[in-house]
């Protein structure tokens, strides 16, 4: 129907389905969702608005919806063993603001994992609502890329934060929650804990669990959760015997605090995820993202390649550049690996020596590849095409001068486009990518 009705919208999507085909996604918070979940994302549940809670909606005709969104929040509480969750969540970023809202007041101190060492915007970071609206105290990693845990207790001392993050969008070693949750109980804060990054690999047992730790578990449900773009906030019983009315004030903060109406269709792809997420087959799936990782970040460290870390605890690596190609060039091996159909993104190292926007790391992951089906031996050719195409760019040097930087970016895209030996890893992976569905097989 689309491709009579908007052609031009019909020929985009069929574009973007072959660039999926077609490449290997390797950016760490993607991944691709089962059949089943895009039929919710594309029903007619998008047509009805629902502003409120099951059996308290402010509109008529939502007992369908209500039954939708109740066994989406007992999927949830089962799969994560919380008594408290609140499915409607538009992503991520709205999660964490909520907590915010729900638990402290404009200008209470605050602290989480600094951006540039692989936090999250909302953890604090100084661009954000999060930082405008609260007193924020980031702490930091060490050149090995593990929290300096010695800074976070100086800092909670000095500050009595009201809240404590943890959680992270760049980092390589799975997240000590037993440490975090004793410098908050420490300092009478509440601990959340943000695992959209390993919401599948908690779910899978692949990582571990934030609930015995943590009054408060965010999380996206997009990444290794395999669902759709949506956000999910659970209470703990250890959130609850904090304070008994948590779980209220979390719903009051979602709505009315910072929400409209939820999307339907999106609680109903969340709970179909989430039932997914409790078979065996995930289990297996969530098992081999870490086993393909930790495969992969072997394999490239013997083609050369310096990591933060030197390895992977979860589904993340990132990628030192400095010393192949100095400081700055992750814009540069972000382009040069998108052209030869490898997607994953610049982003910055511990210490980064250049700057945010001109980056000295990639950062890379394996949910999608074990999505598609590959397993360890895979990683060995994936990280070979990865290594090829940083060593066919490694002479190209970042500007030491901010100003030069972007015509200098520019000129080297112009200059390595159609770049012979490009090309042909290029076929090589279009040759290897189609030989994995781009389907979840649950």
């Amino acid at each position: 129907m689309l491709q009579k009705t908007d052609k031009e919208v019909y020929d985009l999507i069929q574009k973007e389905e072959e660039r999926q085909r077609d490449g290997l996604e390797m950016i760490p918070s993607e991944n691709y969702t089962s059949a089943e979940v895009r039929e919710c994302l594309g029903s007619i549940l998008t047509n009805k608005y629902s502003e409120g809670y099951p059996k308290k909606r402010y509109y008529g005709g939502n007992e369908f919806i209500d039954e939708i969104e109740i066994l989406a929040q007992n999927r949830a509480k089962k799969l994560f063993d919380v008594p408290h969750a609140n499915v409607q969540p538009y992503s991520g970023s709205p999660a964490n603001f909520a907590v915010y809202v729900a638990v402290c007041e404009p200008g209470d101190s605050v602290m989480g994992l600094n951006l540039p060492d692989g936090g999250h915007l909302t953890h604090g970071w100084k661009a954000s609502a999060t930082a405008k609206f609260f007193d924020s105290h980031p702490y930091h990693v060490k050149p090995d890329g593990h929290v300096d845990i010695d800074e976070a207790w100086k800092i909670a001392k000095e500050y009595k934060p009201k809240l404590i993050w943890a959680g992270a969008t760049a980092y390589m070693y799975q997240y000590e929650f037993e440490k975090f949750a004793e410098i908050a109980d420490s300092v009478g804060a509440y601990f959340a804990t943000d695992i959209a990054h390993v919401a599948g690999l908690v779910a899978a047992g692949s990582h571990p669990s934030p609930v015995p730790y943590a009054h408060i578990v965010t999380t996206t449900t997009h990444k290794t959760l395999r669902g759709p773009r949506g956000g999910m906030i659970m209470v703990t019983e250890k959130g609850l015997a904090k304070d008994p009315d948590l779980g209220k004030k979390i719903d009051a903060a979602i709505f009315p605090g910072i929400q409209g109406g939820p999307h339907n269709h999106q609680t109903a792809a969340i709970a179909v995820a989430l039932e997914q997420a409790m078979t065996p087959a995930f289990k297996e799936y969530g098992q081999q993202i870490v086993t393909n990782a930790k495969a992969l970040a072997e394999a490239l460290k013997k083609e050369g390649l310096t990591l933060v870390g030197n390895g992977t605890e979860n589904h993340l690596i990132l990628i030192n550049l400095v010393p192949l190609m100095g400081p700055g060039g992750g814009a540069l091996a972000e382009h040069a690996l998108g052209l030869i159909n490898i997607t994953m993104n610049k982003n910055t190292i511990p210490a980064e020596p250049a700057s945010p926007f001109f980056p000295s790391g990639l950062r890379l992951g394996t949910p999608t590849l074990t999505t598609r089906g590959m397993k360890e031996d895979d990683m060995g050719k994936v990280a070979h095409w990865i290594a090829a195409a940083l060593h066919e760019i490694k002479d190209y040097h970042m500007p030491e001068e901010k100003e030069a930087r972007p015509k200098y970016v520019k000129e080297f895209k112009e200059k390595i486009e159609g770049n012979a030996n490009l090309m042909k890893l290029r076929q090589e992976v279009i040759a290897f990518a189609h030989d994995f569905p781009v389907e979840p097989t649950l």
